[in-house]
């Protein structure tokens, strides 16, 4: 795996994102989810700003390369949720895929300490997300014309 460079990580609620950062995330998704994948769809659908979501954006010399977003329980799933991952076109291959879900996982960690994470996953990617322990829990569907798949990433829950 090559080392990815430098990243400056952002953790923000929807109402500490400035008007340019919104801007930005929302063009690298649609860039990628709508453009890139050929895929019309609702990509603006109301959890960007839920009450608990989170942005993770990850800059690389003052551009925005790496993006997720991250669901608080009942969002989406009965569980915390990560989803709307991403790099963009000139950071693939570089690493900053492995940092970004490394980075999506601690902040949910911190979030949401010890809480299952559950993911819609586009069924490529299935052994890049059980590389880190996520796994099946959905027969692979079809979700706005791509094959996707359910996951889990289950925590030990403390009993202290």
């Amino acid at each position: 795996m090559p080392t990815a460079p430098a990243i400056q990580w952002q953790c923000l609620p929807f109402n500490q994102l400035t008007t340019d950062q919104l801007y930005e995330l929302l063009k690298i998704r649609v860039d990628v989810f709508v453009v890139e994948q050929n895929c019309p769809y609702p990509e603006l659908d109301e959890h960007d700003r839920t009450l608990g979501t989170h942005h993770l954006l990850g800059y690389l010399n003052n551009q925005l390369v790496a993006y997720l977003r991250l669901l608080p329980p009942g969002a989406t799933y009965p569980n915390v949720s990560i989803g709307r991952v991403l790099t963009t076109m000139p950071a693939r291959g570089t690493g900053i895929g492995h940092d970004l879900i490394r980075e999506g996982l601690s902040c949910a960690e911190q979030l949401w300490p010890d809480n299952t994470i559950e993911i819609g996953a586009q069924s490529h990617l299935q052994k890049y997300y059980a590389g880190y322990g996520f796994i099946p829990t959905s027969e692979e569907y079809l979700e706005d014309g791509i094959p996707h798949i359910d996951m889990r990433l289950a925590k030990k829950h403390r009993h202290d």
